[in-house]
């Protein structure tokens, strides 16, 4: 759990496949960590298990990406859809 203060350390994408390559060359968690500066070895560990699921992509950060913007069907769909929602609730 999150302690109030607490900075989260933000890794990039080519740090985290460095690290999976030299885990999966044999090289220990804890000698990757300190080559790389890797303050949490057991990050190492997570990124390992959702590279093996998910292959590279799984590494890829996913936080505060964009909505696509609506079409206009959408759009008109979405306005009809609450309107009908307003006119129950009246």
């Amino acid at each position: 759990m999150a302690k109030k203060g607490q900075k989260f350390r933000h890794y990039p994408f080519s740090l985290k496949m460095q690290a999976v390559q030299m885990r999966l060359q044999g090289v220990t968690k804890r000698e990757v960590a300190e080559r790389l500066g890797i303050h949490d070895v057991s990050r190492l560990k997570v990124w390992l298990r959702q590279y093996k699921l998910k292959g590279s992509e799984g590494l890829q950060d996913r936080r505060g990406g964009r909505k696509r913007p609506l079409q206009k069907d959408e759009y008109v769909r979405q306005l009809e859809l609450e309107n009908d929602v307003l006119k129950k609730w009246l």
